[in-house]
């Protein structure tokens, strides 16, 4: 059964305004079965054919003569060198919707993009399942079920053992993404690495620490990290700082974008060893920032996270900028609520009296309204509305 994905009004009207769209997102978020769903009346060509691969590239005129547009071209990666043909012909025909490309591999893209279709092309991204897209599919489902399962769609469509999933995923993404970046020697310390970055999930970033801990360069460890980033595994929270005197910290927070191979790359096979797990509500919170990244994402990247810390420790968890609008969010793990839980949020309203909305999302099932804050569960659409 097809489930709707919050994306697609976002996507539909990208076709109406722009002649190229770039559906980026990581391996198995469904890109492919959108795209077919939504724009059936489109040619349709995959890259990962070898034969059309060879053929786009050796003969990109006669590639783009045979089949033309409104087409999409999945995996466009594989053949770079057709985005400036691509240009060719927009410029030449000059409509909205003429292309859609899909691709995975998105640190091998962006520059091509940048230097052939700037200004004619809309770039969005698709990431796994929401919990509001899953609803139905969620009912019984425990958070912690939840949160080692993940949320890529072939989990609810026809694979039963996450474990097997992330294990081929992992293998997958590091064998034909990673392999092909040219600076990265050995793909066992690349594994090794992206274990250590799970362990600093909902973590201020060291990437010195980092560094010794991996037993590489500096330097080495940002690119990688650059790679993971932009390859939508993780994504590195930047701190807040408008309108502030005191002093905050700048590091950023590093979170996955899906809690399943997060929980596989810290070892964590089942509910009860996460219920037990010292990085439980960090899991826990990185569970609701992907769920905020993946409302603004589907949006069309209409608002920014961030994180806000003094140098005292005090902290909230994440902001939501949009526009003049700024919303502020706690997340605790826990089933119940206690009313210390709200000491960060009050001291930062006190520093930004005019913050529009406060949070306290939780685990619990109770929700209600206490000095102005709204306590809801984590499930709830009211904070990402």
């Amino acid at each position: 059964m097809y489930i709707e994905r919050e994306i697609s009004d976002n996507l539909k009207a990208a076709i109406t305004q722009f002649p190229v769209v770039f559906l980026t997102g990581p391996r198995q978020s469904g890109k492919t079965t959108l795209l077919k769903r939504l724009m059936s009346d489109y040619d349709y060509v995959n890259l990962e054919d070898p034969d059309l691969r060879s053929w786009a590239i050796s003969q990109p005129v006669d590639f783009l003569r045979n089949n033309p547009w409104p087409l999409i071209i999945d995996e466009a990666q594989y053949a770079p060198d057709l985005f400036s043909h691509i240009q060719l012909v927009v410029d030449d025909e000059s409509q909205t919707g003429m292309f859609i490309l899909s691709g995975s591999q998105n640190f091998l893209m962006m520059e091509r993009i940048s230097q052939t279709l700037a200004g004619r092309s809309a770039i969005l991204t698709l990431l796994p399942f929401s919990a509001g897209e899953l609803s139905d599919k969620l009912k019984g489902m425990t958070t912690n079920d939840l949160i080692i399962k993940g949320f890529y769609p072939r989990l609810f469509e026809t694979v039963s053992d996450s474990s097997l999933f992330y294990r081929s995923y992992l293998n997958t993404y590091i064998e034909r993404d990673v392999r092909q970046l040219s600076n990265i020697g050995s793909l066992n310390d690349f594994a090794r690495f992206m274990k250590l970055c799970a362990g600093r999930c909902g973590q201020l970033l060291n990437i010195s620490s980092l560094s010794t801990e991996a037993g590489l360069a500096y330097n080495t460890c940002k690119s990688w990290l650059s790679y993971l980033s932009t390859g939508h595994i993780i994504k590195l929270l930047q701190p807040y700082y408008r309108n502030f005197n005191k002093k905050i910290v700048k590091s950023p927070k590093l979170y996955f974008t899906d809690t399943g191979l997060l929980t596989y790359l810290l070892g964590i096979s089942n509910s009860d060893t996460l219920a037990v797990h010292p990085l439980r509500g960090a899991v826990f919170e990185n569970l609701v920032y992907s769920e905020i990244l993946k409302s603004i994402t589907n949006k069309g990247d209409t608002g920014n996270i961030w994180y806000w810390r003094d140098n005292h420790g005090t902290e909230v968890d994440f902001l939501i900028e949009n526009g003049v609008d700024l919303s502020a969010m706690e997340v605790k793990s826990a089933t119940n609520f206690h009313e210390e839980y709200l000491r960060n949020l009050i001291m930062f309203r006190k520093y930004n009296p005019s913050v529009s909305k406060v949070f306290l999302l939780y685990d619990g099932t109770i929700e209600r309204k206490v000095k102005d804050v709204s306590i809801l569960n984590w499930r709830s659409k009211e904070y990402l509305q």
